[in-house]
């Protein structure tokens, strides 16, 4: 219960009054150590086990996590380390990069549509559609590549793109596809310790790209974008998470915590027998019993 409140607490439904600078990337909240997370973390990811199961044999609602941070924020870890307990059949993982060559063909929403959950499962997202309103807003010439007709590239294009994001998701809720959107809000000090420690690791050194400290140049402008995001698209049937990622252990606490506050709202049980299937079994059993 103590990091289900502590999740609620970086819970952002209506994102009018939102400011980013009101969220300090070191929170950590009441905790104050790993060791006194750690063992909450691994009930929730116990509990998280059990109602996916819930959530595959209902066969009825689907969950979409979203991660967006900036690099080094720790997204694949905290995918990796939160989702460790979960039935890998019931959960499909999609990180987009670059867009390709066929995907530039099609609209802004195209490549990740292909891409969400069947009912029954979990979907997750590291990174998604919203790049589309953060590192194309930071790099206007991605737009240029984007082959929209001119008179469509207006002052308003950003509000249209938050207009069409908030439609699509509000579809996908009506549909049983549940959202749930994680912003990793890292500070530009943490950020450049773990740079350095890429730099200075050899078995981290593949992490590392010279583009990572190219981005930095545009930390103000990312921290504008990922503001206009979250006050232009959080909702509440598609919240977003501010979560802390100063301290991974804390990161990995909320964001186990939201997902298994999120599973439990949606009462989820296992499918009841019927008369005839309860006959189909004991016929069954009685085949068995005679071997």
């Amino acid at each position: 219960m103590k990091a289900a409140k502590l999740a609620k607490s970086y819970r952002i439904d209506n994102g009018k009054h939102f400011r980013l600078k009101d969220f300090n990337p070191a929170d950590t909240g009441h905790w104050k150590s790993i060791d006194e997370a750690k063992e909450h973390v691994q009930k929730d990811i116990e509990r998280m086990r059990k109602l996916q199961d819930m959530l595959y044999a209902q066969d009825c609602w689907s969950l979409l996590l979203i991660f967006q941070a900036l690099d080094a924020a720790g997204k694949d870890g905290t995918i990796n380390h939160v989702m460790s307990g979960v039935n890998p059949e019931g959960v499909q993982v999609y990180s987009f990069k670059q867009p390709s060559s066929i995907e530039m063909q099609h609209d802004f929403l195209w490549r990740t549509t292909r891409d969400l959950p069947e009912r029954g499962h979990i979907g997750i997202f590291n990174r998604s559609y919203y790049e589309e309103v953060l590192i194309v807003r930071v790099h206007p010439k991605l737009l240029e590549a984007e082959k929209l007709p001119p008179s469509l590239v207006t002052k308003n294009i950003w509000d249209e793109r938050f207009e069409d994001i908030r439609s699509f998701e509000r579809h996908l809720a009506r549909n049983g596809t549940v959202i749930r959107k994680f912003f990793l809000h890292l500070s530009k000090k943490e950020q450049k310790q773990r740079f350095m420690a890429r730099l200075d690791e050899p078995e981290k050194n593949w992490k590392f790209s010279a583009d990572d400290v190219h981005e930095r140049a545009y930390w103000d402008d990312y921290q504008n974008a990922f503001e206009d995001m979250i006050r232009n698209t959080a909702t509440k049937h598609a919240p977003w998470y501010v979560i802390p990622a100063d301290n991974k252990w804390f990161t990995h606490l909320a964001v186990a915590a939201v997902i298994v506050e999120t599973l439990e709202e949606l009462n989820l049980a296992y499918p009841k027998v019927d008369a005839a299937k309860r006959k189909e079994l004991a016929a069954a059993r009685r085949l068995l019993a005679k071997e």
